[in-house]
């Protein structure tokens, strides 16, 4: 897309998709629809195994530059891209997000402003339908994944990571681009080797892209399922990296699992059942019910609508699962971690 020169500089919007007809169209028509002074180029990394959304580039957004990703991963996706771009400033894009109309200048203007080295904002998870809108309800507050800025909103300032992200060129490719062995946390761990690097990585909550969550509870399982198994390799590699509230649902999940055992016993016959150890075992998943259904009730005073009822639903699936995948994705850290130190 050209627009007239003015001085500002070009944009390479960088966007990995993999079978995301239903969602990219919207995504695609924000990014063109951008009010922005400079040339934007937009490029789909498409790693889908259907011809449907190069048939949707085609024939509907002829603008946009498609460049195939054989390997299909998000990363390799975005360093492709990355390769692909002509500009030297680089806007990462999701499949399932909608920018606002500013974004683009407003993250450009931060980036020169700041000198950091990522600038981008807030995940605003909206939904179409009652389950998305109970996982947006959820994702928004502390009780469902912990309250890091790009989630739940705060001050302006540096951060360990954002949403999304806009980045000068050059510094991508000295940090040498996305890690293509995760198919999640990826920009996280991007965020983390910036900032290794001297690098700032800066939240600016002005920025908050739309995002549409997963429509059912198996999807919402198995992406944060994924989420723990690759933010416990990720961390496995980098241990510095270690944040207290990623330790929440692996702990929790332990603790349900010790307290099924101590109900398990109490009703066991003879010298193996003691007593209190009912009592003992129902301590921490009634602690649990009550603090998901505290916090589940004041989201829905603030949201009067049915789907807040899914709500503590919702966030035991996004704990339990990130906590499994967590224990899941261990071996594999532990194995990482011992490279890391040899």
């Amino acid at each position: 897309m050209t627009r007239p020169t003015t001085g500002r500089p070009g944009v390479s919007v960088i966007v990995p998709a993999r079978n995301a007809e239903a969602t990219l169209p919207a995504t695609l028509e924000s990014i063109l629809g951008q009010d922005y002074a400079g040339d934007v180029e937009v490029i789909v990394a498409d790693g889908s195994k259907s011809a449907a959304t190069r048939a949707l580039l085609a024939s509907r957004f002829t603008e946009v530059r498609r460049i195939a990703n054989p390997k299909q991963g998000t990363s390799a996706g975005l360093n492709r891209a990355l390769r692909a771009a002509r500009h030297s400033f680089i806007a990462r894009c999701d499949a399932h997000s909608v920018l606002p109309s500013g974004y683009l200048a407003r993250a450009i203007e931060t980036l020169e402003r700041t000198g950091a080295a990522n600038v981008g904002g807030r995940q605003r998870a909206v939904g179409s339908t009652a389950f998305e809108r109970a996982v947006a309800r959820a994702t928004r507050h502390a009780l469902g994944t912990g309250g890091p800025r790009y989630r739940v909103g705060g001050p302006p300032g540096p951060v360990d990571t954002v949403y999304l992200g806009v980045f000068r060129r050059e510094t991508l490719v000295k940090a040498g681009g996305w890690d293509e062995t995760l198919a999640r946390n990826q920009d996280y761990e991007l965020n983390w080797r910036l900032r290794e690097r001297g690098g700032v990585v800066w939240f600016d909550p002005e920025l908050a892209a739309a995002y549409r969550p997963r429509g059912s509870f198996s999807a919402l399982a198995r992406q944060y399922f994924d989420y723990g198994r690759f933010k416990a390799l990720m961390l496995g590699r980098h241990p510095r990296a270690w944040r207290a509230r990623q330790l929440a649902p692996p702990l929790l999940l332990a603790s349900l699992a010790l307290s099924l055992l101590l109900g398990a016993s109490a009703l066991l016959p003879g010298a193996l059942a003691a007593p209190g150890l009912a009592a003992a075992g129902a301590i921490v998943p009634l602690s649990y019910a009550l603090a998901v259904a505290g916090a589940s009730a004041a989201i829905a005073l603030r949201n009067p609508d049915p789907a807040s009822l899914l709500v503590p639903a919702v966030a035991a699936t996004i704990h339990l699962a990130w906590g499994a995948g967590f224990f899941r994705g261990l071996p594999r850290a532990l194995r990482a971690a011992r490279q890391a130190r040899t």
